[in-house]
């Protein structure tokens, strides 16, 4: 089992739709910033730096899946809390738990891959194996 960390937002007014509920899309894009936050907490160099140093540009996200239990809305502050629930040999699958407190609003699994630049045609990406130092940290 990975490392759990824990992603805090605060809510904001325009989070949310006119009923003053946050609007659904935003959980992903908070689900996206705890998954590039879970690398950094866990050690492993901003995707920048792997990109000069590596080549690895990042961890593009190859499928979502997102349950919504309860609503939140602004004032509030929620925690997306991050780990990693399977390594495969070039993806991984984060999973995501929003809670306010102990009550959890949502539940999301996102199934990423590092990418650098293909050799042979360097306007492609192209997925690699994980990289067993990054993964060692998250462990």
């Amino acid at each position: 089992m990975s490392k759990t960390i824990i992603h805090r937002v605060p809510v904001h007014f325009g989070d949310c739709d006119p009923a003053g509920i946050v609007f659904f899309p935003n959980f992903s894009r908070w689900m996206d910033q705890a998954s590039a936050n879970y690398f950094v907490s866990c050690g492993v160099a901003p995707f920048r730096e792997l990109a000069k140093t590596r080549g690895i540009l990042g961890a593009p996200l190859l499928e979502i899946h997102t349950r919504f239990l309860r609503p939140a809305t602004y004032g509030e502050t929620i925690e997306v809390h991050t780990n990693v629930e399977e390594w495969a040999v070039k993806t991984f699958r984060h999973r995501h738990v929003v809670r306010r407190g102990d009550a959890v609003l949502c539940e999301g699994t996102e199934v990423r891959t590092f990418v650098m630049r293909d050799p042979a045609d360097p306007e492609r990406l192209r997925s690699i194996p994980i990289p067993e130092d990054i993964k060692a940290l998250c462990l």
